[in-house]
This record gives structure tokens, C-alpha cells and sequence, in this order.
């Protein structure tokens, strides 16, 4: 009842007041396990993805935003746990791992679950070096990804502000043709997990448009 609350009401209002500019949306399965990969940006660009993805999709979230107090911090609560959200403690590899292994259940259900393969925003607007969580993921459910890349949402939304600008700046989302990396599973792991994340990171590139950094980026929260 609440994904169809979002679908027919919520997001219609977000679609009016972001204005997205969506670019291959033909390019999205409708069914089976999917990993939407994506560069991150802003806060907001977990809203802004399923603007352009018509399936649900679950997000890993910082534990901070499932921690807040009084009534702004009950809502953000209720609100991300309802849409399945799965909270992740900075820093904290056994809590990203058991995150990851939550998604592995997810596209277990055929369902579409996204990632940020840097780990975290980017502060500079550079694409940084993803870290191997994906290609772990990759391997552990056999999911196609879904390269995403996203330009304009660090304007709505700066790192620091605490409220994104409506009406302001439209943001781009263009969507790349599903990947399958089935033909990486005769490798040994450790090589297999990280030519698939370089792989979805250079989709990524492609998409956002955005200058490679070559290193992680050191405000990472997920490996």
C-alpha cells in the first residue's frame, strides 16, 4: 500500500518539482534481479533514481539517518524503513556485509536493489574508484546491473544543506543498457570482484560525464 502511495501520489509532486531529464529508460528490465550502480552526488539522489526507475528498488542507508530524535527523526525512520531501506554504520565492514547479504535476499526475490559503488557522495564531482562490495554482489546473486549516472543533483542538493532547492536546477538521469558478468565466475573471486566493479564504474563514467578521481574516495563508507 505505501509503494503504491509513493508511485501514484508522491512521486508525481517530486517529479514536478525536480523536473527530471530521463535518458533511456527503455534501457530497465521489468522483471528479475536487477543491481541499479549508480554515481552519487547529493543526499537526494536516492529519491531521484526511483523517479526514473519504475520498479521499487531498496537502498543501503546510513545508520545516522535511522538514528535521528524527536519528530523529523521518527518520520525519516519510518519513512526509509517503509520504503525497505537497509541501514549500514559508517565504517563498520561486519554491518556492510550483512547489509550486502540482505541485497543478495532481495535479488534472491527478483527484486532491484541499488548501490553506490564509490561508497559515498562525491565532495568534489569527480567519479571515484568503486569500491568491491558490487562485484561481490554480482557474483553472489548472478544480477544484471544497471549503469546509472547522474548529473545535476549536487546543485539541487550541496553536501552540507539541509534542504534540496525546488524548482531549481534539473537534474539528468541517463540509463545504460543492462550488464551480465556471468562470464566472470571462472575467475578466482578477489580478480573477478574488482574487474566487475572497474567495469560498472567506467559504465558509470560514460553516462555521468564526470572527470575519474583514480583513487577511492577517503569519505567512504562501504567497501
Amino acid at each position: 500500500m505505501f509503494y503504491t502511495f509513493m508511485t501514484r501520489i508522491v512521486a508525481p509532486i517530486l517529479r514536478l518539482l525536480f523536473r527530471p531529464r530521463i535518458e533511456g529508460l527503455e534501457n530497465v528490465p521489468k522483471y528479475g534481479p536487477l543491481i541499479v550502480a549508480s554515481n552519487h552526488l547529493s543526499f537526494i539522489d536516492s529519491f531521484i533514481i526511483p523517479l526514473a526507475v519504475p520498479r521499487p528498488v531498496t537502498y543501503i542507508a546510513k545508520a545516522d539517518y535511522f538514528e535521528g530524535a524527536g519528530l523529523k527523526g521518527r518520520f525519516v525512520r519510518w519513512f526509509l524503513t517503509t520504503l525497505g531501506h537497509v541501514p549500514v554504520r559508517r565504517g563498520a565492514q561486519r554491518a556492510a556485509m550483512g547489509a550486502l547479504e540482505q541485497a543478495v535476499e532481495i535479488l534472491g526475490n527478483s527484486g532491484a536493489f541499488a548501490i553506490y559503488p564509490e561508497g559515498t557522495r562525491s565532495r568534489d564531482g569527480r567519479l571515484y574508484r568503486g569500491r568491491t562490495g558490487v562485484g561481490w554482489l554480482v557474483l553472489e546473486s548472478g544480477a544484471r546491473v544497471l549503469p546509472v549516472g547522474l548529473a545535476g543533483t549536487e546543485e539541487i542538493q550541496p553536501i552540507g544543506a539541509s534542504m534540496p532547492r525546488f524548482l531549481g536546477p534539473r537534474p539528468t538521469i541517463r540509463i545504460g543498457e543492462p550488464l551480465d558478468f556471468s562470464h566472470y565466475r571462472d575467475l578466482p573471486p578477489a580478480k573477478a570482484r574488482r574487474l566487475i566493479t572497474d567495469e560498472i564504474v567506467q559504465h558509470i563514467q560514460k553516462l555521468s560525464g564526470q572527470d575519474f578521481a583514480g583513487g577511492y574516495n577517503d569519505h567512504a563508507e562501504l567497501s
